[in-house]
């Protein structure tokens, strides 16, 4: 399917290596050449990008204008990046060139790039409202506009920006707009830009259905040592690890690098330079873990992602999907590990009612999470949805035992956790997962059940005759002594 595309986008399109179009290329492309507005709905890793540059490219190279002719909005230096190389492959012998416009970087190289009048101009919001303010860009020939990952822009605080923007380009243009979801803002900001929009929908909020999904039950402080055990894993070959913080991000990067794992961090507080140069090693393999918080979670493409693990659990639904988007990426395989203490319960049922699927938990020996009074584990009971198979897809999730116990997971060979052989027993206070130690480093009087909602919680005091003696306070111990002197004469 050539699409009608020039001879010089077609060589490039057979030198980058694209064999056939992916579904939401062949429902857009034909669109978008006849000159409509397209909305796009679609999980990440189903290959947006070239679904609206190869036709922009194609009426770029037909017809002349006042450049810049197009302008991408993406919502962070990351994916703006990321277009532009892809862009710029596609247009090797058409004679078009493209700039990228974003923050964290000195703006004199991106004036003089500006200066030179490209074609493309592929921006995030903050920074080319600031040059427009100054004079330094002029978007009034813009023939069509793109907002990429729109829902992200909106996450970040971007839609009074984006209306800015708007505001300087000609009222007749084409827009084209992509999004993973489709919150009330977004819905709003496409019924203002986009006239009688041609709708392309491909099951935008759910996960790909070559991810395999699990929940890892463990307690906070057994977080990195879990992540330690699966990393050592033969099935691992690359990872994104996700986590809420930045400052945590870093450590977890280093720690995992002293343990001897080729780990580098992503986060805010890095330059630009540094952002790119962990993006780029781990895209070359010089890194295979990549401990990053959600700016890598959306729009990032990165050949060979084993595994994306949630070292904490997302902080909505919309997050999730993002998040593990970054795996199982153009048809390959990938899996999707989220580790949950007793406090996820919430978010865990409200990621499955997203997706439309009970996730499979999977226990390992000595990691498992215990908590007692902690609210009921959404995987147990009656009520679950059927889930989509072994690790996410194919057949009815496992679910725990009556009465509290858990049992692994049941699954064919491909799901998440391979049988292990029985490990010899630990003694006390070797490990503090499984071992009888609490979480606030106080040893139990026996150890902690493996479930969500069952067992000793780790500040909770054994009952009943396994309760130890309080200590004696220290006037008691001093009267003990003064009594004992007494009684030797």
């Amino acid at each position: 399917m050539t699409f009608g595309l020039s001879k010089k986008l077609l060589r490039a399109v057979q030198e980058a290596g694209f064999e056939s179009p992916r579904p939401i290329q062949a429902k857009t492309i034909p669109q978008v050449l006849q000159g409509r507005d397209v909305l796009g709905l679609a999980q990440t890793g189903t290959g947006k990008t070239a679904a609206f540059a190869l036709p922009i490219l194609e009426q770029l190279s037909a017809s002349r204008g006042q450049n810049p002719r197009a302008l991408i909005v993406a919502p962070t230096r990351e994916l703006a990046l990321q277009i532009h190389a892809e862009t710029e492959l596609l247009a090797k012998y058409t004679g078009l060139r493209a700039i990228t416009i974003f923050g964290g970087v000195g703006a004199a190289p991106q004036i003089k790039a500006l200066r030179a009048r490209p074609d493309i101009i592929i921006a995030c919001p903050g920074r080319l409202l600031d040059l427009a303010r100054g004079g330094n860009v002029d978007l009034s020939g813009v023939s069509v506009l793109v907002l990429d990952e729109a829902d992200h822009m909106f996450d970040m605080g971007f839609l009074p920006d984006i209306k800015r923007i708007l505001a300087l380009l000609p009222a007749r243009r084409q827009n084209l707009l992509f999004s993973a979801t489709m919150p009330r803002e977004i819905r709003g900001l496409t019924d203002r830009i986009l006239k009688n929009p041609h709708v392309v929908e491909l099951a935008h909020s759910a996960p790909a259905e070559t991810i395999e999904h699990a929940l890892y039950p463990v307690e906070q402080s057994g977080k990195t040592a879990l992540l330690k055990h699966l990393l050592a894993r033969p099935d691992f070959r690359s990872a994104i690890v996700f986590l809420r913080t930045k400052h945590r991000a870093r450590r977890l990067a280093q720690d995992l690098d002293r343990a001897g794992h080729r780990a580098i961090a992503l986060q805010g507080n890095m330059s630009q330079g540094q952002r790119q140069r962990a993006m780029q090693g781990f895209r070359d393999g010089h890194y295979d873990v990549l401990v990053a918080t959600d700016i890598a979670a959306r729009g990032i493409d990165v050949a060979q992602v084993s595994h994306v693990i949630n070292f904490d659990v997302p902080n909505t639904p919309d997050a999730y999907t993002h998040r593990i988007g970054r795996t199982g990426r153009a048809e390959r395989s990938g899996q999707a590990c989220t580790f949950v203490t007793s406090e996820d319960y919430a978010a865990i049922q409200g990621i499955e009612r997203r997706i439309n699927m009970k996730i499979p938990r999977v226990t390992v020996d000595g990691f498992a999470s215990s908590g007692k009074g902690a609210s009921p584990d959404p995987l147990a009971g009656g009520r679950g949805r059927r889930s989509n198979g072994g690790g996410g897809r194919g057949a009815a999730a496992h679910r725990p035992k009556r009465g509290g116990g858990t049992t692994r997971a049941s699954r064919p060979a491909a799901s998440p956790e391979p049988a292990r052989a029985p490990e010899p027993a630990r003694p006390v206070n070797t490990t503090p997962f499984g071992s009888g130690v609490s979480s606030n480093g106080k040893e139990n009087a026996k150890p902690a059940a493996s479930s969500f909602g069952a067992g000793v919680s780790g500040d909770a005091k054994p009952r009943g005759p396994e309760r130890e003696k309080p200590a004696r306070s220290k006037n008691g111990r001093k009267r003990q002594r003064m009594r004992s002197r007494s009684s030797r004469g």
